[in-house]
């Protein structure tokens, strides 16, 4: 008796379960990293755009404490003026809970063009302000909330195009907040004596507006989480000293100039402090790096209460300078370590 053909043998029953089985429970992972070419170096240097526009302009603000203690465009406290750099520097870490979700959804040019419109808006209308609670919020506020939507998707991006060279990669693009804070301290303080207050903070704007127009252009999105991160996403805040200009100006050494570059010294030797022990930490290990990197710049912190005379005060910046950088440039790195993507 022939069989009945609408009648499958087990075999061939259980052998088409599997196949059907197999199709559906082997999801397609994320490719790995390129760790390289063209296109991953061009992330760095949106990166390190992003960094130069952002924590550069945070190193800047030792310049403007400076500044605003001349009582030249406002009369307040030291302690009120350091507010606005404190809450520029605290919404810059804050704003990643909001930037953070958006980033993993898929929305970086968003993030790019918001947060650069921001700042670039932050800086030109602090060129108008003559009140302390103007400045604070266009430096403070405004400048603050767009430099968290640029940093918080930057470190998430440059993990996922790099792997073996993550440290020196991430290094790279953060010195680009060192080079800022010798760029525009500079910039402020040669041009606030010819052309005024105002227009030099305009000309921080134009430069702003001009070196983000590189990350705006060739950041992209190479891979999106499976899972977007929660509303919360405790992250480590890192805080720089903006008294670097203005205590050695306010003890009697030195002279006011030299005062000023104080700032421009202090992120030079960041720029070291970026990129060399970020690549130390590719083969030591990152966690190996920053322990013992933390602790020292906690002590030379403390040290700067025994600064008595101007060549102690250049060392201090130096010293300082370059451990800040190690704690300011590891972290993205630390937290790549500790996450799956």
């Amino acid at each position: 008796m022939a069989p009945d053909p609408m009648i499958e043998a087990p075999e061939q029953k259980e052998t088409a379960s599997s196949s059907s089985n197999n199709d559906i429970v082997k999801p397609a992972g994320p490719p790995p990293p390129p760790n390289g070419g063209l296109t991953a170096w061009l992330q760095v240097a949106g990166g390190f755009m992003i960094f130069f526009n952002t924590w550069g302009l945070i190193n800047t603000f030792a310049v403007f404490q400076t500044y605003y203690e001349s009582s030249a465009l406002f009369t307040e406290s030291s302690s009120n003026i350091s507010w606005i750099g404190s809450i520029q520097c605290f919404l810059l870490q804050l704003t990643g809970i909001v930037a953070g979700p958006i980033y993993d959804r898929g929305y970086l040019r968003l993030l790019l063009l918001t947060g650069s419109f921001m700042v670039v808006l932050g800086y030109m209308m602090l060129s108008l302000c003559h009140e302390y609670w103007q400045a604070l919020l266009a430096q403070a506020i405004c400048v603050g909330i767009g430099s968290g939507l640029l940093f918080t998707p930057t470190v998430s991006l440059l993990p996922t195009w790099f792997s073996s060279h993550i440290g020196l990669a991430v290094g790279i693009a953060s010195s680009g907040s060192s080079l800022g804070g010798v760029i525009y301290p500079i910039v402020l303080y040669r041009l606030i004596g010819p052309i005024g207050f105002p227009w030099a903070v305009r000309s921080v704007a134009f430069i702003s507006l001009g070196t983000f127009i590189i990350p705006v252009i060739v950041m992209k999105q190479r891979i999106k989480p499976p899972k977007p991160r929660g509303l919360i996403d405790w992250s480590a805040c890192t805080v720089l000293i903006f008294y670097i200009s203005y205590y050695p100006i306010n003890e009697g050494f030195p002279n006011s100039l030299l005062g000023f570059y104080m700032v421009a010294i202090f992120n030079a030797a960041s720029i070291v402090g970026r990129i060399a022990p970020n690549a130390v930490s590719d083969r030591i290990g990152v966690f190996n790096t920053f322990g013992p990197m933390a602790l020292i710049l906690s002590i030379t912190v403390f040290c700067m209460l025994g600064v008595t005379n101007t060549a102690g005060m250049v060392v201090e910046a130096v010293v300082t300078g370059f451990f800040s950088g190690v704690i300011v440039a590891l972290p993205p790195v630390c937290f790549a370590m500790l996450t799956k993507y």
